[in-house]
């Protein structure tokens, strides 16, 4: 049977947040979790944007539990000030959905200098993921939720382009920030593992969606593919966010060329596999961030 939002057990009592969920696929993660009755963090840069989603929800479902995440992931600082906001407020964090994302931006960077793609992709959620690191271990049975896409197969991470040192190229680059999504999932598991801890870390993939992700570049490209609307896009993140999964599991939709469908285990490629560039990458951030998450 195909999986879909009808499937997903009630998550009453469990803190769900959720990164650029004012619209798009986050939007919709949001609204199906806040129906299943789990408190959501509704988290996004414009306070206007977020605040217009809650309401958006609560017309659909005014028992919803949700609350407004106001960050910039474009500048780390915003991340750390909204992370100790939530560390403060909140006592549990059960699942943790990196799902925020830029697509083909013009050439530009992050307040830090890495490329725009690069560094609110992965910088900022491997931060995020850091900061509130402390709540999700602390919550029984909690998980990672991180979104990579069909462009991770030809990524590549070139250490000596983070910070748009080359010329750019927007699907080089774009490539480059989803196949860090996919290592940081699976280096994410082997550290937890390592540590023994219960936390899972798990990735998820929409397929080709509809959603604004393509906005700053050719929205119309989308046609000239298979493709679901946001709603049905965001089934392998409720999937990977609500069923019980192994670490390590990345999932996506089961049609052909995983561009559309229901969730099912998605395809890996050998290289967001490499145990050396899945260490290297960690340890680059870490240390260009100086934190000190899972050593």
């Amino acid at each position: 049977m195909n999986w879909t939002k009808e499937n997903i057990k009630s998550q009453n009592g469990k803190t769900v947040l959720i990164t650029g969920a004012n619209t798009g696929l986050g939007f919709q993660t949001a609204l199906e979790l806040a129906k299943k009755e789990a408190l959501v963090i509704v988290a996004g840069r414009n306070k206007i944007k977020i605040n217009a989603a809650i309401e958006n929800i609560k017309k659909e479902y005014p028992a919803a539990k949700l609350e407004a995440g106001i960050v910039d992931l474009s500048d780390l600082s915003s991340v750390e000030t909204f992370s100790k906001s939530v560390l403060k407020k909140h006592h549990r964090l059960d699942v943790l959905i990196n799902n925020a994302g830029v697509m083909f931006p013009p050439p530009s960077t992050t307040k830090e200098g890495y490329e725009l793609q690069f560094g609110v992709n992965f910088i900022a959620h491997f931060a995020l993921t850091a900061h509130l690191f402390q709540l999700l271990n602390a919550t029984p049975n909690s998980r990672v939720v991180t979104l990579s896409s069909i462009a991770h197969k030809n990524g590549r991470i070139d250490f000596e382009n983070l910070k748009l040192e080359k010329p750019f190229d927007k699907f080089r680059e774009y490539g480059q920030s989803k196949v860090a999504d996919l290592i940081f999932t699976l280096e994410l598991q082997r550290r937890l593992e390592k540590h023994d801890l219960p936390c899972i870390s798990i990735g998820a993939h929409p397929g080709i969606s509809k959603t604004e992700l393509l906005r700053t570049d050719n929205p119309e490209m989308i046609n000239e593919f298979p493709h679901m609307d946001a709603n049905q896009g965001a089934f392998p993140t409720l999937y990977a966010a609500t069923e019980p999964l192994q670490g390590g599991e990345y999932i996506g939709p089961n049609g052909e060329g995983e561009m559309t469908g229901y969730p099912a285990p998605a395809f890996i490629s050998d290289y967001a596999q490499n145990l050396e560039i899945g260490k290297k990458l960690w340890e680059y951030a870490n240390n260009n961030m100086e934190l000190k998450f899972l050593p």
